[in-house]
């Protein structure tokens, strides 16, 4: 703690030393056709906030820059002759860093000569034009800005209408019902492995993002029936885009949190006569420390991770632009039974658990502008990904008979190495194209064993460890899409497509029609319709389970599993409530069938399986047989940032079922009932500082569970669940309020900027249940409760 008051002080006493005044900042950025992606050549910008309505016009190749603009937030309005302008709202300058800004521009279907049409920037759209319904567009403002998001993307889109957190502890999000498995991770126009810290194989989530929010552009979150570019993904989709660094200027970023640790972010030019840039930002965690404070993380136990993120831009050149990028995380923990009580999420207090996980990204993307209105856009990567968990099991704890055995251990090492290739081309004002191929080409070393339900072969009065997968081969998920908007006038829009997908390890392929129309009924008023056949592989853990088929003899009997098939229709309503307000209404109903089931009748199904580290290991000689429904209404208002606050409401009444081999309609583990979020978010400015405020109010129907057979548990000294009554009983409902306070200074004497905030998690201390487990020790079943107060903070300077 003194170290840190001293870097503080320090930090303070350099703010203080003038070195000439610093009123404003500089704002710049490039200005694109939205469809082509083209720079669009004087174009205008103003600043319009200001007193005197400063403006540029765009350059050869579509920048622009404003000079001097000063602290705090302000409105530019952006114009081109023949499209539709747009006013860009609460664009905060700060000392410590210049704006930039990438500006699309719509093309006018109708020229309305010298009448401007002029709407602000929807910041419910989605960057990718083609993303019209189930769809928006979230900031790395957004992501750092809410109160209780630990700065992750995971945790910002469970704010969302139809998302949710089933869990305090990791950042898993379940999506119209569907279980987290369903979510498609992009980074840059490629898929890419779980990015988060102690990420297993198969899972979506993880309990740190590795994922540096800071490091993001704007990107796309889309839940349901996505355009046809979007692949192998049953319930929804992140796509993410790395931004540029400065190009004019080098910019140093350093900062501290309870979660995020220690960061430091560099970024400038790399050529400046090409407009090429660098950003790279490294994190090292410091979590272990809050656990040695006392604060609760849900464990005891120390976990320790860093992470890497890096982009260079070489620029613009008549062969195009070409950028490098790249992302990679270590985590690892040791949970000792000595210091791990009934109350852990994480571990068992008669076992010693390691667990080790590696991921990393690197890739090339390439972007050739082909004449005026079409580009061809190719990126390639390799990456790699690994989890280590070894666990130990404890017996005749504290006596002199105290013995251990090796229980699981597991080792999965997965390398990939994408290709993906698209063309875009705009042929006028009313149509655009899109169609392109990608190829995922996989190597696994993957191994694991067990002596859960295992014989004692040996009769040594212990399960034998057994394998549950050993897997040394390679495959390919290949996939292609075609897909176009069609803008038929003002009113109506069209966007159709088709994807195509092979996965090699089976010869299993699915065709996949998607549709969305788009009709405006008035100013402000729009109509949404969608409709999306979608199909995604099995879990690899479960598609290459092993079954002891005679003596001594494996079996991966679950290698011929078809895609689980989804079919997503979804009816929406958007309007606009005067320029700051806006609220939207979905409808939804998706059809899920060919799901992995029990071949004799049981209540277990895929759809449940997906909210934590693992996969159940006698999942083996699966069918796809099963089915489930998602039905939902979905209610968004929003007050986009203006006047110093926002406000987010999300509520969403849903119903997730079921149907497994056994042939009853049952609950799924994703079946909350319901989910309501209220957000709100107060700025003041004194001079060229600022004192926020923000706050989260979150409650939600239980989950549905299985209960414990405590009696067959005692038995087999471990725990055994009520199949029969899979899903049947509930837990109380969810209730959650986060609070946040911080404070932004702008020096001006010095380019440079502070921000601090504090950050109280679960408020009320709310003892929101987690899970009923069987206790092997105590032969009883406990309650396991999910995080409680937990305070976080953060501080960044900039300069």
């Amino acid at each position: 703690m003194k170290k840190l008051l001293l870097v503080l002080s320090l930090l303070g006493f350099w703010t203080s030393q003038s070195h000439g005044q610093n009123t404003g900042q500089t704002v710049k950025g490039i200005v694109l056709d939205q469809q082509s992606e083209t720079p669009l050549i004087g174009a205008t910008v103003e600043w319009i906030s200001g007193s005197d309505h400063r403006g540029t016009v765009t350059d050869i190749d579509g920048y622009f820059r404003l000079e001097n603009i000063p602290f705090g937030r302000h409105a530019f309005q952006v114009s081109y002759l023949g499209y539709n302008s747009i006013t860009l709202p609460n664009i905060e300058v700060s000392a410590g860093k210049e704006v930039s800004l990438t500006v699309s521009l719509e093309e006018a279907i109708e020229q309305l000569g010298e009448i401007v049409v002029t709407a602000d920037a929807q910041k419910d759209k989605a960057q990718n034009e083609l993303a019209t319904i189930s769809a928006r567009t979230f900031s790395v403002e957004e992501v750092n800005r809410f109160s209780g998001g630990r700065s992750d993307v995971g945790r910002l889109a469970a704010n969302f209408a139809g998302v949710s957190n089933p869990d305090d502890s990791r950042n898993d999000i379940v999506i119209r019902g569907n279980s987290p498995t369903g979510v498609l991770w992009r980074l840059e126009g490629i898929p890419i492995p779980n990015p988060n810290h102690f990420a297993t194989l198969g899972t979506t989530g993880g309990p740190v993002s590795a994922l540096n929010p800071n490091l993001l552009a704007n990107s796309d979150f889309l839940t349901s029936a996505f355009p046809a570019e979007y692949g192998n993904a049953l319930a929804g989709a992140f796509d993410l885009n790395f931004r540029n660094g400065n190009r004019d200027e080098h910019e140093f970023m350093f900062q501290m949190g309870a979660v995020s640790g220690f960061e430091g972010m560099a970024e400038g030019p790399l050529n400046k006569a090409n407009k090429g840039s660098y950003l790279v930002a490294g994190r090292y965690s410091f979590v272990g420390l809050a656990s040695e404070l006392g604060l609760p993380i849900g464990t005891n136990a120390s976990p320790n991770y860093q992470d890497v993120a890096f982009k260079l831009n070489f620029g613009n050149s008549p062969a195009g632009n070409l950028t490098f990028f790249g992302i990679g995380g270590r985590s690892d923990i040791d949970f000792l039974h000595t210091e791990t009580d009934e109350n852990d999420l994480f571990a068992a207090s008669d076992e010693d658990a390691f667990a080790e996980s590696q991921f990393g990204v690197i890739g090339l993307r390439h972007n050739l502008l082909i004449g005026s209105n079409a580009y061809l856009r190719t990126i390639a990567a390799v990456s790699t990904s690994r989890n280590l968990f070894n666990q130990d099991r404890f017996f005749n704890l504290d006596t002199p008979e105290e013995t251990s055995i090796r229980y699981f251990e597991t080792n999965n090492i997965e390398n990939r190495y994408s290709l993906s290739s698209y063309y875009n081309q705009k042929f006028n004002a009313k149509l655009t194209t899109r169609f392109g191929l990608s190829g995922e080409f996989y190597d696994y070393n993957i191994q694991a064993n067990t002596r859960e339900n295992r014989p004692d072969l040996d009769g040594d009065g212990t399960p034998d460890l057994l394998p549950v997968y050993n897997f040394e081969e390679g495959t390919a998920l290949l996939q292609a899409f075609g897909q176009s908007q069609y803008r038929i006038n003002k009113s109506w829009t069209l966007n159709t497509g088709i994807h195509f997908q092979l996965l090699t390890l089976n010869s299993t392929f699915a065709v996949e029609p998607r549709v969305a129309v788009n009709y405006h009924l008035k100013e402000g008023h729009t109509i949404n319709l969608g409709y999306g056949l979608h199909h995604q592989t099995q879990p690899l853990p479960i598609q290459l389970l092993q079954a002891e088929t005679s003596p001594g003899i494996f079996e991966t009997t679950n290698k011929d599993l078809d895609f689980t098939r989804s079919n997503h229709f979804v009816l929406g309503y958007d309007v606009k409530l005067g320029s700051e307000w806006r609220a939207k209404l979905e409808t939804y109903y998706q059809l899920i069938d060919k799901v992995p089931v029990d071949p004799f009748s049981s209540s277990f199904s895929m759809l449940n399986i997906g909210s934590d580290f693992g996969f159940p290991t006698d999942a083996i000689g699966l069918v796809n047989e099963g089915t489930g429904t998602n039905i939902g209404l979905e209610l968004t208002v929003e007050k986009f940032f203006s006047k110093g606050y926002y406000a987010l409401l999300t509520t969403s009444i849903f119903d997730s079922k079921y149907e497994g081999s056994d042939g009853i309609v049952r609950n799924t583990a994703f079946n909350n009932g319901y989910v309501f979020n209220l957000l709100f978010g107060k700025e003041w400015r004194v001079g060229a500082h600022a004192i926020t405020f923000d706050t989260k109010l979150t409650t939600a129907g239980g989950r549905y569970y299985t209960p414990v057979d405590l009696e067959a548990s005692k038995i087999a000294d471990r725990e055994i669940l009520q199949t029969e009554n899979a899903f049947a009983e509930q837990y109380d409902p969810y209730f959650r309020w986060d609070a946040k306070v911080g404070f932004k200074f702008n020096s001006t004497k010095r380019k440079l900027s502070h921000h601090f905030y504090f950050d109280i998690q679960n408020v009320t201390n709310n003892d929101n249940i987690f899970a009923r487990r069987y206790n092997r020790q105590t032969n009883e079943v406990n309650e396991v409760y999910q995080l409680g107060f937990f305070p976080d903070f953060m501080y960044r300077i900039q300069f």
